[in-house]
């Protein structure tokens, strides 16, 4: 199982975390790994001072995330680490 937290707290969410939550559940469904993802929230992060939205995938902690770069972060951290543990 991966577990995806998006921070959702007042700076991310004014950084994006709404458009990210949504791309995270779109691509999740894409990818039918509904099963062994876990999406959450969660609140600071304590990286608030960083462009884009904080997330941590299984206790990794990511900064940055954007519309921009979000396919990337997907494809290399979270389809990644379900086909490792697959």
């Amino acid at each position: 199982m991966t577990i995806v937290q998006v921070c959702v707290g007042s700076s991310c969410h004014i950084k994006g975390a709404p458009e990210i939550v949504e791309a995270l559940k779109e691509s999740i469904h894409k990818y039918g790994l509904e099963d062994e993802v876990v999406l959450t929230g969660s609140f600071c992060l304590g990286k608030c001072n960083r462009t884009g939205v904080t997330v941590t995938v299984n206790d990794e902690v990511y900064t940055g995330i954007t519309a921009t770069n979000f396919k990337e972060f997907f494809t290399e951290k979270i389809l990644k680490s379900t086909e490792a543990k697959g």
